[in-house]
């Protein structure tokens, strides 16, 4: 048997604008170049003003009643839309969460490191989350891993370069405790 591969193309669904012939109204409101409102008209009137003044006619709102239309450069308003959404998509930041896995009976070397991975990841300011899995015996004295917990971040509270706050208090799921850690301003 014969196996076909088809090749995905990459489409953007994106809200098209309707431009000129493509609106389907009887009466719209205008908004001229300018940016003023011109008021109700008939579709064929403001299409000609738009004609006239050799620009499109863009339908902004399809859900208002009337439909929402400007005199615009279909071009240049497609280009400032895109322009807008990368602008929007610089601004977001981006919060990634790294994990740190504490043990049971962990030496003072360890610790130190993941101290220093720790505040590393905190200064970037990403969230920190804390665990530790409990094996065996080890979950019978709860306790003693939270406490290896508590040291862990009070170490990490003490640093003055950081300003380290709890986002999520110590919990205790099943085997494994966890606290989530974050560096404020």
């Amino acid at each position: 048997m014969r196996i076909k591969f088809h090749r995905i193309e990459n489409t953007r669904v994106e809200p098209a604008f309707k431009i000129n012939r493509k609106i389907q109204a009887d009466e719209v409101f205008l908004i001229d170049e300018t940016g003023e409102a011109v008021g109700k008209m008939s579709f064929e009137k403001a299409l000609q003003m738009a004609e006239d003044a050799r620009l499109d006619l863009v339908e902004v709102n399809p859900k208002a009643n009337p439909i929402v239309v400007k005199i615009a450069n279909f071009g240049q308003l497609k280009y400032e839309k895109e322009k807008m959404e990368r602008k929007q998509k610089v601004q977001q930041k981006k919060v990634e969460m790294k994990n740190i896995r504490l043990s049971f009976r962990i030496s003072e070397h360890d610790s130190n490191f993941r101290l220093k991975q720790a505040e590393k990841f905190l200064a970037k300011e990403n969230k920190t989350k804390i665990e530790m899995i409990l094996r065996g015996r080890e979950k019978q004295h709860v306790s003693k891993g939270m406490d290896v917990i508590r040291g862990f971040v009070d170490k990490l509270q003490n640093n003055p370069d950081l300003k380290v706050e709890i986002e999520q208090p110590l919990t205790k799921q099943g085997g494994r405790l966890t606290i989530i850690l974050i560096n404020k301003k």
